[in-house]
């Protein structure tokens, strides 16, 4: 039987999603909980992507087979009531067996959180605490030039070799928060994101915000294929998983 479950997340004491040797990660504490359940049968769970060191998560998917039917309110509550407090298990459903939780995503939602305004120790793993005034205005407009089909080699790992770098970004967004307008926030909708692309745009919108570079600087910069023409890559903290959809 497959189960297919939504799940968010505290990144910031963990070494990302993907479980590594000799670290906690995300998929870590999910498979040995998961199994736990299954009788000490080992299980895997795949989810519909990574996230770094210090990423969170608030609607993150992922799917995992077990030989028992088990109810899926039972599931999820048996799986809360042992995985740590930092992540929680929104829900869980059964899904066909030919469902797959990577290969079948639509699009993804990543969301960016900065402070302009004082430092604030309380939020420094959640909000980048950049502490500056930005020009939001040509934010916004440089945000436009990232919409649409392209090719963005400029904005990944700079020695990540892949065969296709192009992507599509569906709608982009910058917004205040009306409660604190020093917090402003950067949304991504795309059919699909290269490792390290979101953060690398955020450190471009960034130096837009300085003054560094105009707005549509941006166009040439995609056209380069070359990341070193690009920003600084914004620190994790900031970073959100806000929804996949199949």
């Amino acid at each position: 039987m497959r189960y297919f479950m939504s799940f968010s997340y505290d990144g910031s004491k963990y070494k990302g999603y993907q479980k590594q040797p000799n670290e906690r990660t995300i998929q870590k504490e999910l498979e040995e909980a998961i199994t736990k359940i299954n009788s000490n049968q080992e299980v895997s769970i795949h989810a519909s992507g990574r996230t770094d060191a210090g990423v969170h998560a608030y609607n993150q998917k992922a799917h995992f087979d077990l030989d028992n039917i088990i109810d899926c309110d039972k599931l999820k509550h048996s799986l809360n009531s042992i995985i740590p407090d930092d992540i929680y298990i929104r829900g869980i459903v059964n899904v066909a067996d030919d469902f797959h939780a990577r290969f079948n995503v639509k699009a993804k939602e990543y969301i960016y959180k900065i402070n302009m305004g004082t430092y604030n120790p309380i939020e420094k793993d959640y909000i980048y605490q950049y502490n500056k005034r930005l020009d939001v205005a040509e934010m916004e407009r440089a945000l436009k030039y990232l919409e649409g089909t392209h090719n963005f080699k400029s904005f990944t790992k700079s020695d990540e070799e892949k065969d296709d770098y192009v992507r599509t970004i569906v709608q982009t967004n910058l917004e205040r928060d009306q409660k604190n307008l020093n917090q402003i926030t950067l949304s991504f909708l795309g059919t699909g994101f290269l490792r390290y692309m979101v953060r690398n745009m955020v450190g471009m919108l960034i130096e837009i915000g300085e003054g560094k570079h105009k707005s549509e600087d941006i166009i040439k910069i995609l056209e380069s294929h070359d990341r070193t023409k690009a920003g600084i890559c914004a620190p994790a903290c900031g970073l959100y998983l806000k929804d996949v959809f199949y």
